[in-house]
């Protein structure tokens, strides 16, 4: 038996610091927006209780969140059955865009279905919190204004929007800007109407920092500036992806004419609802 779900991305269309915890984590305030851009999971029963990933990636399976998401639902439920799970990446890595705490999310719930665990989603979410912090937002599968380390969720609809995804060739080290004396920490608090009311006031907090330790970032957002753009490009996430709000995939094409070597971007279109067991795929 195997069920195919899609994992999505998300971007943070703005992310505020407000401090350093004491426990070494920030609280922040951010809205996620999901969006279209896809990985693929698909899952095959196991009887016995070995955890088997296949990817194309080069780091060991046991250090990628699907792996470890698995086995942490296992010991939770005390299952004895197993799983095959095979990757199909769409979501660049380290671009702030989610894809690994997606992929633990949607095999958090693609499992609890297999094995029949029937855990509810706030108990997934907890599971899930304790591998990133972006975890329960996928879990939940819906856009959402977030506080706290990003767990404290409430749903929200923003508005429909395409987006250019502009991702660099390079990989942010999230712990090094997490971590730098230079990060902001110290953005005011506000609430989901001062966003909505005024989202040019807000911003990204990692950005100016990021720009400065990663030159392919800044020179990314420099190339950006000869469009003389109505809607400021921003970043997501502690990643090295920009995104750009455009009203037409039509407007994607100065940009992908005019694109360097180095740079990949994607379309990509927001949704706020992406529950993976609604497009679950069983395969016999």
């Amino acid at each position: 038996m195997k069920i195919t779900l899609f994992s999505p991305a998300k971007l943070n269309l703005f992310l505020h610091i407000l401090k350093r915890r004491k426990d070494g984590y920030h609280d922040l305030q951010t809205a996620f927006q999901l969006i279209d851009l896809k990985d693929t999971l698909t899952f095959e029963l196991r009887k016995d209780a070995q955890i088997h990933l296949h990817t194309d990636l080069t780091f060991p399976a046991k250090e990628n969140l699907i792996w470890q998401a698995a086995k942490s639902l296992q010991q939770h439920a005390q299952v004895s059955l197993g799983v095959n799970i095979q990757l199909e990446k769409k979501i660049p890595m380290g671009a702030g865009l989610g894809g690994g705490s997606s992929n633990a999310a949607t095999t958090l719930i693609a499992l609890n279905h297999l094995w029949k665990t029937h855990l509810s989603l706030e108990t997934l979410a907890k599971l899930g919190q304790a591998l990133g912090a972006d975890v329960p937002l996928f879990v939940k599968g819906k856009s959402s204004w977030a506080e706290g380390i990003g767990e404290l969720l409430t749903p929200m609809s923003w508005p429909e929007s395409w987006y250019l995804l502009l991702i660099p060739a390079c990989h942010v080290k999230t712990a090094e800007v997490f971590s730098h004396p230079n990060l902001i920490r110290n953005s005011p608090r506000i609430n989901a109407t001062d966003f909505l009311s005024h989202p040019e006031k807000t911003r990204n907090d990692f950005e100016p920092l990021v720009r400065r330790l990663y030159p392919l970032i800044d020179q990314t957002f420099l190339w950006l500036d000869s469009f003389h753009l109505s809607v400021k490009p921003r970043l997501t996430g502690s990643g090295c992806a920009i995104f750009v709000k455009i009203q037409h995939p039509d407007e994607a094409i100065p940009f992908l004419a005019q694109k360097p070597a180095n740079l990949e971007i994607i379309l990509a279109k927001s949704s706020n609802s992406s529950c993976p067991l609604n497009n679950l795929k069983w395969l016999f």
